[in-house]
């Protein structure tokens, strides 16, 4: 799946020689290895994949070239083929990591007494797969970042009917009126509750659904990969591309295709 997203290397030396190139293979599962053990890059030399060097040029390379995003966006087109992508219900959460290295789209984090942090909002559909991600400073409200989330989307969304709305579940952070407006002005009907209050109505009706959960399992689908776990990426780019390869993968397991 990744192969055909990769960008053609260019022999730039002025004979055509130079030493033997590493096979993509090779720096694609030595990236796998750090995004999956969150070790350091320099980890890798103590490994059979490859030179921590090599791999991280690579994946420069690959990161300019959006290769990671459009791994998670052919991802969500395999899952739409075979399971279908539910634009019933959709889900967005907020969470934060740390990030004590600092960098762009980083901020003070209110809950570990003012550290660098970084928050992440995602969005997801139905099954809980996510389709929209953007990162900002931790000191972000949630409630700030819905509109960059919404248009963050890596598939196209099909437009809401009358006889088949789309829902937006969210939780009491996003009760503002700000929210509403945004949500009105993109098509989606919101359906936000406290966590009291949804507690009490799936006591109170039989067969009820909470529809949030499933974002909130993603988060967790997502820290799995432990490098995502604490942001130790200075550029905004590079942690997005880790956190796009992790989508990608998430999708294609859900797809059943991993």
């Amino acid at each position: 799946m990744l192969q055909p997203l990769l960008p053609v290397h260019v022999n730039t030396h002025c004979f055509g020689g130079g030493r033997p190139r590493i096979p993509d293979r090779h720096c694609a599962e030595a990236i796998f290895y750090v995004l999956r053990t969150g070790c350091q890059w320099q980890a890798l030399d103590q490994t059979e994949l490859c030179a921590h060097s090599t791999a991280h040029d690579r994946f420069q390379v690959w990161v300019e070239a959006g290769v990671f995003l459009k791994l998670w966006q052919t991802g969500l087109e395999q899952f739409d083929e075979l399971c279908g992508i539910e634009w019933d219900w959709l889900a967005m959460d907020g969470a934060m990591t740390k990030a004590p290295l600092g960098g762009d789209k980083t901020g003070p984090n209110p809950t570990d007494r003012g550290k660098s942090g970084v928050k992440r909002s995602l969005l997801t559909e139905g099954h809980g797969v996510p389709i929209g991600l953007t990162v900002e400073g931790a000191n972000r409200h949630d409630m700030k970042l819905v509109r960059a989330t919404i248009e963050s989307l890596v598939v196209v969304r099909p437009e809401p009917i009358k006889e088949r709305l789309q829902g937006m579940c969210l939780d009491k952070g996003y009760d503002y009126d700000e929210v509403y407006a945004i949500l009105q002005e993109f098509g989606f009907t919101a359906h936000v509750r406290s966590r009291g209050e949804e507690a009490r109505a799936i006591k109170r009706e039989a067969g009820f659904k909470a529809r949030r959960w499933v974002v909130e399992r993603a988060h967790s689908w997502m820290n799995r990969f432990r490098r995502l776990l604490i942001r130790w990426e200075k550029k905004p780019a590079n942690y997005l591309a880790f956190l796009h390869f992790a989508c990608g993968l998430i999708a294609f397991r859900a797809a059943g295709l991993l």
